[in-house]
């Protein structure tokens, strides 16, 4: 436990009503999106990077562990606190401090949650294209933390490409800026990039500054539906061949296709194996001439259903097939595991063909969507946790579909980071050197690890400061 000195220190920084201590308190911080919790000692809520400076520089001298934390959505405990000590919560930081029109930037404080910042900028006519699952709650700083991704970022690219400039408190406690307001800088090494995904070990975020784009004229969404995967596989390839960037592609397999259709009834043909929800964005006559393309191309590839939306609330409809995917596999099994692994697009039907054996060996449920137009696949291992072994077998086939992935030129991990869930199955991709070069990097900047320990590689374990 912390000492009653430490806290009444904390309470100092960031005032008393910002610190919570009570355990009906600190449970609803010890937990996220993964089935893990763990109990934090104490929880703060500091409104600007000077107070989020004091808590560490206090934390650098009692030695107890920090761990940033924005809305808790992540997939796999990255804001976990693991170690116990202090969990530093950064919502209270959560303005957007300026939309500029003329040179399309917006600076923000890392508590704006991801949707309320789309709005804001789309008001003026303007575009931040990362669009998460949790975006309706999952906030800015959190998003660049773990580099989050979504559906458009076969188009327009994941977090990292559209920050520009960061304000860090490093582990230390000094607070830096990284990056510029300009379209080119090389001046040094590229720390934004660095800090861009690096799940909360090497800083804690309290500005962001991010590019932004003019806002498409117009979309036109299409729900198509194939007797195979390897046809619906084929049709991304052959959209992208024919030169057509969609801003989204995405992927439901035949098992995903089950769970909706026994739950919500939504006609989906029998013969129906594979789902692309396929969207296109910008200049109105242009999309138009794409969509008619593209109808053209897949239509030899096994297309057993084409629906188009008319207009805006015809494309939610569309959409509504894709929702309601989530709510539906709780009719598998209770417990889910979700990963995210990624392949290149020509290798989606091999993974999933790997993944059907890797269920058959386990005879677990598995399920399978995601974003096929980057060959993201979110990987849905469906247990019953009250059902003896079933745990451990996931645990097992979970490895073997990261070690597919990699098989195929693949990652183990597309959107979701590594955190804790995949800590330790990270020598499957990384190497040693490769781990010691980003161990060394993480020493040189927290040579106490007092920020967010046990994140990503194994670390020393942390004990509460008496």
């Amino acid at each position: 436990m912390l000492s009653a000195t430490i806290i009444e220190q904390l309470r100092a920084i960031v005032g008393p009503e910002n610190v919570a201590t009570e355990r009906q308190d600190l449970i609803c911080y010890g937990y996220d999106a993964t089935q893990m919790e763990f109990l934090p000692s104490a929880v703060v809520h500091p409104a600007n990077p000077q107070e989020v400076a004091a808590v560490l520089k206090l934390a650098n001298r009692e030695r107890f562990p920090v761990f940033p934390r924005g809305a808790g959505s992540g997939f796999t405990g990255g804001a976990l606190p693991k170690a116990g000590g202090v969990v530093l919560v950064t919502t209270r930081m959560n303005r957007i401090l300026r939309i500029d029109t003329e040179n399309l930037i917006a600076e923000v404080e890392p508590g704006v949650v991801t949707e309320t910042f789309q709005l804001a900028v789309e008001k003026l006519g303007l575009f931040y294209p990362p669009d998460p699952a949790s975006l309706k709650f999952s906030t800015l700083g959190g998003n660049v933390a773990e580099n989050a991704g979504g559906p458009r970022c076969v188009k327009y690219g994941v977090t990292r490409d559209f920050v520009m400039g960061l304000e860090v408190v490093l582990p230390s406690g000094e607070i830096i800026r990284t990056g510029t307001e300009t379209y080119k800088a090389v001046v040094g090494y590229d720390l934004t990039k660095l800090l861009c995904g690096s799940e909360g070990t090497l800083g804690v975020i309290t500005k962001i500054i991010f590019k932004l784009l003019p806002l498409p004229e117009a979309k036109k969404t299409m729900l198509t539906i194939f007797d195979s995967i390897d046809g619906a596989a084929k049709a991304v390839s052959t959209i992208i061949g024919a030169k057509i960037i969609p801003t989204t592609l995405e992927f439901m397999d035949y098992a995903t296709l089950q769970c909706v259709e026994r739950r919500f009834n939504l006609g989906i043909p029998a013969e129906g194996r594979a789902v692309l929800l396929i969207e296109v964005d910008g200049d109105r006559d242009l999309i138009e001439k794409q969509a008619a393309r593209i109808q053209e191309l897949i239509a030899p590839l096994g297309l057993v259903q084409c629906k188009v939306a008319k207009d805006d609330a015809e494309s939610e409809a569309l959409w509504k097939v894709r929702r309601l995917v989530s709510p539906s596999l709780r009719d598998v099994n209770p417990n889910k595991f979700n990963e995210d692994i990624v392949v290149p697009r020509s290798k989606v039907p091999e993974v999933i063909r790997r993944i059907e054996q890797i269920q058959q060996k386990y005879e677990i449920p598995i399920v399978n969507f995601g974003h096929a137009g980057d060959g993201n696949i979110h990987v849905n291992v469906m247990i019953d946790k009250e059902v003896p072994g079933q745990e451990e077998k996931a645990h097992q086939a979970i490895k073997e579909v990261f070690q597919a992935a990699l098989d195929l030129n693949g990652t183990m991990s597309g959107e979701h980071g590594v955190g804790l869930a995949k800590q330790p199955f990270i020598e499957l991709e990384l190497s040693p050197a490769q781990i010691a070069t980003m161990q060394a990097i993480k020493l040189a900047l927290d040579p106490n690890n007092i920020l967010n320990p046990g994140k990503i590689f194994p670390w020393k374990e942390f004990s509460d400061a008496a």
